[in-house]
């Protein structure tokens, strides 16, 4: 594969598997804003880190290992969910006067960038096992650059006034709502439960 085309697949290999980080990143950001927790760099670091660990086990696993059955990647889905239940009982339990804080630690926000893409496994593994060691470094580079276009994103989106507004009303219920649901929508979608 040429340059150009190596380039093309993996950016698009990293947007359609990245776009509900995003979603995730934006939150991280919002919150990061209205309650100074977690840090910008812990969001940047942990993103990093995260889709390192992710990258990291789909070359092992080209490499013919087998790391986790694929069905069993849905348990990671329990992170957000647990994380997204333990700030809907701090809402409830605090009527809501603290900042949406659901992932306030670089350990928190690696678990959560590994949760939420650990589907991507299924997707990363066959392409690192077609493209070969060029391809692959390559591709790795591209991805990171793609954290980087995601992280900025996110926190442009985190900046915005009506956003701001939205959460600082809102935040302390609809964030644990969304890391629920990014949670259950792991669990279902890698057919742990059928």
């Amino acid at each position: 594969m040429d340059l150009v085309g190596t380039v093309a697949v993996a950016a698009g290999t990293f947007a359609g598997t990245n776009v509900d980080d995003l979603i995730v990143l934006t939150v991280l950001f919002l919150s990061a804003r209205a309650a100074g927790r977690p840090r910008p760099w812990q969001i940047w670091t942990g993103q990093y880190l995260g889709v390192g660990a992710l990258v990291a086990i789909s070359a092992v696993a080209a490499l013919g290992l087998t790391v986790v059955p694929d069905r069993w990647i849905g348990l990671a889905g329990l992170v957000p969910f647990a994380m997204g239940v333990r700030g809907l009982v701090k809402a409830i339990r605090g009527g809501g006067e603290d900042g949406p804080v659901i992932a306030g630690s670089l350990t928190a926000i690696v678990g959560v960038t590994v949760a939420n893409g650990a589907d991507n496994i299924s997707v990363y593994t066959p392409l690192f096992r077609t493209i070969g060691l060029g391809a692959s470094l390559v591709t790795v580079a591209v991805f990171a650059a793609g954290i980087a276009l995601w992280c900025l994103v996110a926190r442009r989106l985190g900046s915005h006034r009506r956003i701001i507004a939205v959460v600082e009303r809102w935040g302390h219920w609809l964030v644990p709502v969304v890391f629920m649901a990014i949670g259950a929508v792991i669990v279902i979608e890698s057919g742990l439960l059928g």
